[in-house]
């Protein structure tokens, strides 16, 4: 098995072949191959001409928000987002992404409600990214046990728009280990972490250290907004 390392120059140094498109995706959301030195690995595209706008994103940054929530699954060493990078393919500059078999035994209509401790870790993972669209269908199970998280494009805004379907936790203390990887990550976002900081903007990259701040300051998980639509329609 590759290490995430060896994924991500595989991606960055791979030719990009389309073969397909999930049609379920608002946004241009291509499947493929990437191959490198006659390696095949699995691939999701979302090249950036083929985003959506949003009245509440800026046009043309959805790929950065998917890489730089990557980032900060690798900051945190949780590694829920697969391997992510930006580059140019066959459709101009976009995000790359390792694609993610599931487990198709787990049903995720049930697997989302339950109080398991990955869905945990996840929540507060977007507590953090303060994640607009955490559907169910977002969720990646694996059989080897672990879980990933995809479709992070419309995440890092400076205005509280968490709205996601895993709020089991709601209210509930942040235990000592979630409290200290939170601390660990906001020394690293103080001092350096220069690489998200060029991918969002900077009052954007303020709100994110304020969310860590204010999740640290409370000790427990947030709590939906009454101003904010609280889960994603539709929530699959």
């Amino acid at each position: 098995m590759k290490s995430a390392k060896e994924i991500r120059d595989h991606l960055l140094m791979g030719e990009i072949n389309i073969s397909g498109r999930l049609v379920d995706a608002s946004n241009a959301t291509l499947f493929g191959n990437c191959t490198h030195l006659g390696v095949e690995l699995s691939i999701i595209y979302k090249p950036i001409a083929g985003e959506r706008p949003l009245w509440d994103f800026a046009d043309g940054n959805l790929a950065s928000r998917e890489y730089a929530s990557y980032l900060l699954s690798e900051l945190l060493a949780w590694n829920l987002v697969p391997v992510t990078i930006l580059r140019d393919g066959p459709f101009g500059e976009g995000m790359v992404q390792q694609w993610i078999d599931i487990d198709e035994d787990i049903d995720l209509a049930l697997f989302y409600r339950t109080d398991d401790p990955r869905l945990r870790r996840m929540a507060l993972f977007d507590a953090v990214l303060n994640n607009t669209d955490r559907k169910i269908g977002h969720l990646l199970p694996t059989k080897d046990g672990h879980l990933f998280g995809c479709d992070h494009g419309v995440t890092l805004h400076e205005e509280d728009k968490l709205r996601t379907v895993l709020w089991q936790w709601a209210g509930l203390p942040l235990s000592d280990s979630e409290q200290s990887d939170l601390n660990d990550l906001l020394t690293k976002l103080e001092v350096g972490a220069t690489e998200i900081a060029k991918l969002i903007t900077p009052a954007e990259y303020q709100a994110l250290l304020g969310r860590i701040e204010h999740l640290l300051s409370t000790g427990e998980f947030p709590s939906p907004s009454e101003d904010w639509p609280a889960v994603p329609w539709p929530p699959f």
